[in-house]
């Protein structure tokens, strides 16, 4: 098969955005949160946290899935299936799809989690050494695995395309994106929702977490624990919540009408085969990652407008990615304006990536970036054009967003104006 053969690369546009956040449930909401320019990290108050070193967190408010979805749907779904289900729905209202006008062969659903149900077995796992097997939900071994995101969303929406959720830590989120964008790109899927969700605060879950010492200890001061890049941080402070990008070919979103938020134009992923938890400490890797994904989208360093972060607020990240950031970017690394949206709602693990890829498009679309949340005192170490205090009016043409997790596994989105 020569190269003629082969189908053109089609563009991708971003038409609808559904999220559950710390800061926000809904576009409009999550908007109004970072506007707001505050963090929404407290003291856990799920569950008992005093066992632990690290005790905040940062959990969705009064979340209640049947505003969204049927009652007796929402009770077969744990919580980090309703996160899945309801971000969609809520993508798909933003982006106003008709689903009954659109080939449901051709759409598909792809997510990623670090964690999947496990926060649930956790649950269930108690109840089982309370009162045996019967006392087990028997939806228990439907909800535990990953999977169950993509799978949940794909019934609820009877699409029966591309489908799959991949759980590559704290990148998952990020990587669900691209390769969801890659499907509508190469032809196989003319419609996606993609995105991560995460529902990881439950004792042993979150005690993990603590026990490796990865997490923020300020727990007389939770609105300030997390803290990207700031020489005072101590480690990142776990949250919850679920981002959906409605994915569309471009011409499918013109010929129907679509607002587009932006063109999703650009993804690349590395590992560092390093080690399980540490970064690279060269950023070598993640440096290659923004390269492929800039590559990808056919532009240069000189035309990105913002980056937004990683950022984890941890001490080993935050330098290794500012360096990662000086090797691509070179003198323009100290130019080029900086966040790390991560203050706001903490980490979501594997749906991070997700949210922070809403956040970038809605900077397109909406001509305002978010300052880095309780940036105070720059680490020397993170020599970047970081937005500290208040957000910044700015018309990005073109934005790169980073996401990093466990096992050196790196990945970058590029968004674009629509043009």
């Amino acid at each position: 098969m020569n190269a003629s053969s082969f189908p053109a690369r089609r563009r991708v546009a971003i038409t609808g955005i559904g999220c559950v956040t710390p800061i926000g449930t809904g576009v409009d909401a999550l908007w109004t949160g970072l506007r707001a320019q505050q963090s929404a990290v407290r003291n856990a108050t799920r569950f008992d946290v005093s066992i632990f070193r690290s005790q905040c967190a940062a959990e969705v408010p009064d979340f209640d899935p049947t505003q969204y979805v049927d009652a007796r749907r929402v009770r077969r779904l744990d919580r980090f299936s309703q996160f899945a289900v309801v971000a969609s729905q809520l993508a798909l209202a933003d982006g106003a799809l008709d689903l009954n006008t659109v080939d449901r062969d051709r759409m598909g659903a792809m997510m990623g989690t670090a964690l999947g149900g496990v926060g649930y077995a956790e649950e269930q796992a108690a109840r089982f050494q309370q009162g045996g097997l019967r006392n087990v939900d028997a939806t228990l071994a439907l909800a535990v695995f990953g999977g169950a995101a993509s799978c949940n969303m794909a019934i609820e929406f009877g699409v029966r395309g591309p489908n799959s959720t991949n759980a590559m830590s704290c990148a998952s989120g990020a990587m669900a994106i691209g390769e969801a964008a890659r499907q509508i790109r190469d032809g196989y899927a003319d419609v996606m929702l993609a995105g991560g969700a995460e529902a990881p605060l439950a004792t042993l879950c979150f005690g993990a977490f603590a026990l490796i010492r990865a997490m923020s200890t300020r727990n007389d001061d939770p609105v300030h624990a997390s803290r990207p890049f700031d020489a005072d941080r101590d480690g990142f402070v776990m949250g919850e919540g679920s981002a959906v990008l409605l994915l569309e070919s471009w011409d499918h979103a013109v010929a129907r009408g679509a607002r587009i938020y932006a063109e999703l134009s650009g993804y690349g992923t590395t590992n560092d085969a390093h080690h399980m938890t540490a970064p690279h400490p060269q950023g070598t890797q993640a440096a290659r990652c923004m390269r492929l994904a800039l590559n990808d989208a056919a532009v240069t360093t000189d035309d990105v407008d913002y980056i937004n972060a990683h950022g984890s607020s941890t001490p080993l990240n935050d330098p290794t990615e500012s360096l990662a950031i000086h090797h691509v970017f070179g003198a323009r690394a100290r130019e080029v304006p900086v966040s790390g949206t991560k203050g706001y709602y903490g980490h979501a693990l594997g749906a991070s990536g997700a949210i922070e890829a809403a956040i970038c498009a809605l900077a397109v679309q909406r001509g305002w970036v978010p300052p880095t949340v309780n940036l105070e005192r720059p680490d020397p170490a993170c020599d970047l054009n970081l937005i500290q205090r208040e957000g910044r009016d700015l018309s990005p043409r073109v934005v790169l967003s980073n996401s990093f997790g466990f096992g050196g596994i790196n990945a970058a989105l590029v968004f674009r104006r629509p043009s």
